[in-house]
């Protein structure tokens, strides 16, 4: 376990030193910012709109750092051949690709944080200068703690896409493992549908795979709570339960077959 940990400790503090997750963390409290000003132009509808394009940013800023992060993992170390003097550490395989995976999961709490701050932040400005008036037909309160339920779902998708994009590096290129994940991604949002392609009129045997795809690949569904908690609806600690209990165990199915593969591979 201290090996593990010492692993994450390193790659949190190398992904802390680097810029790309500060720059994309700000361009996401840019897009809160932003979505203030937009506000303002459609009257009555601004705490909606800020609401649900700060839940927007934060989660598409952290799938990138998770995807474009995560398949650099295992293969910088690689490329730079130091994968060989870890290696002859008392380290297991096992244990460098959890602390990888941990490490990375830990930055993107971090960034999740940072970016809950700014957008509890540009709410907390737009309750202290809106009316009382305008906020009694408000659905949800600004400063609504319902929201920080969406910010804990996004960290569990999070943690998929930083196991999915691991994986993938641990047997393909930098480019096809970005791509795969990527994929898994947006079909993982969309495995309700392909689950009833029936309806849309395709045909059985395409239907038939839409199924088999359905139970193969994650469903994301479930963790997009963003139009609930905008519009002021309970969201159940069930329904997160259960959501990210699948989830958890996809991640340590995928996690498994990382470890597994990885000590097949030869660095010779």
């Amino acid at each position: 376990m201290t090996a593990v940990l010492a692993i994450a400790r390193g790659v949190f503090k190398d992904s802390i030193r680097d810029r790309v997750p500060y720059n994309l963390v700000f361009f996401a409290v840019l897009l809160m910012a932003a979505s203030f000003l937009l506000a303002q132009l459609t009257a009555g509808q601004d705490v909606k709109i800020i609401k649900d394009l700060g839940l927007a940013a934060a989660s598409l800023m952290g799938v990138l750092i998770a995807v474009f992060f995560g398949i650099g993992l295992v293969a910088k170390e690689v490329e730079r051949r130091s994968i060989y003097s870890l290696l002859s550490k008392p380290i297991t395989r096992s244990q460098f690709i959890v602390g990888k995976y941990l490490g990375l999961v830990f930055t993107l709490i971090a960034n999740l944080a940072v970016m809950a701050l700014a957008y509890y932040g540009v709410l907390a400005y737009l309750d202290w200068q809106t009316p009382a008036s305008i906020k009694a037909g408000w659905e949800a309160a600004a400063l609504d703690p319902m929201l920080l339920k969406a910010f804990a779902l996004i960290a569990v998708e999070l943690m998929l896409v930083t196991a999915l994009a691991l994986f993938f590096s641990t047997f393909s290129s930098t480019f096809l493992s970005a791509a795969l994940t990527i994929a898994m991604y947006v079909i993982g949002h969309f495995s309700d549908d392909l689950r009833t392609l029936e309806s849309f009129g395709a045909s059985p045997a395409l239907a038939m795979i839409g199924r088999g795809l359905y139970y193969a690949f994650p469903n994301l569904s479930p963790l997009n709570v963003t139009a609930a908690v905008v519009h002021g609806q309970a969201v159940t600690a069930q329904h997160m339960l259960l959501a990210s209990g699948s989830i958890g165990l996809y991640v340590a199915v995928l996690l498994v077959a990382s470890t597994l593969i990885f000590e097949r591979r030869d660095f010779k």
